[in-house]
């Protein structure tokens, strides 16, 4: 600012403009750091405080899940997470078109279950339009079978924090947890850099490992 020509002037930490009003400045400033540190501190262990009594914390609310007030503390509503009744039949599709496909189809991947999602009118939390990454993002959340975690990354950084740092919770289940693991182990098998797609989405179960003996693949006449 003060290279841009702009004065800051505080209502409440009067300094003048000498070279000892900078000293005084810098001395404000680090107790100012000090006291946004120990903010920063006291509100995380009061998230969670709340986050270990199932109290919802206010990140992103997942698809098929929606908020619902409990309880009131002073001038704060206090939230746990409820399943919405339609948003979880959607989920619960995702989950068998990945597996099962539409019953037109076989199993599809994530792109086309993406391109099936947008094609019928579907749309994310926030109204958008299916992408790779959202529906990955939904394969490969544990919030569906029951399991929250708090904490679990730096919120300036974003990097993940070690495991004793997390805190974790637990909601009303929306898959089975058969189905969801099935699931995990399936994505990076069915990868397109490990699989073609076409190996993935056909109809045949032998293709891409069936060939003629003259090196020719399978295909499927009827």
């Amino acid at each position: 600012l003060e290279k841009n020509g702009v004065a800051i002037v505080s209502m409440t930490q009067a300094v003048t403009d000498d070279p000892s009003g900078a000293l005084v400045r810098q001395v404000f400033t680090l107790f100012d750091e000090y006291q946004s540190r120990e903010n920063g501190k006291h509100v995380e262990r009061v998230m969670k405080a709340n986050a270990r009594l199932g109290f919802y914390n206010g990140s992103p609310v997942a698809l098929g899940f929606t908020t619902k007030v409990v309880a009131r503390h002073g001038n704060r509503d206090k939230k746990v997470l409820v399943v919405d009744p339609v948003e979880a039949e959607l989920v619960r599709r995702i989950f068998t078109l990945y597996r099962d496909g539409d019953g037109g189809s076989g199993p599809m991947g994530v792109k086309t279950i993406a391109t099936w999602l947008n094609g019928r009118g579907y749309r994310t939390k926030r109204g958008g339009l299916f992408g790779v990454a959202a529906v990955h993002t939904i394969l490969t959340n544990r919030i569906y079978i029951g399991e929250t975690a708090f904490n679990r990354r730096c919120s300036r950084t974003l990097r993940q924090k070690p495991a004793d740092q997390h805190v974790h919770g637990a909601v009303e289940p929306i898959v089975d947890g058969t189905l969801f693991e099935w699931v995990q182990q399936a994505l990076p098998t069915r990868s397109p850099k490990v699989v073609a797609p076409r190996v993935v989405t056909g109809p045949i179960l032998l293709t891409g490992l069936a060939s003629c003996s003259c090196g020719a693949a399978m295909t499927l006449r009827t």
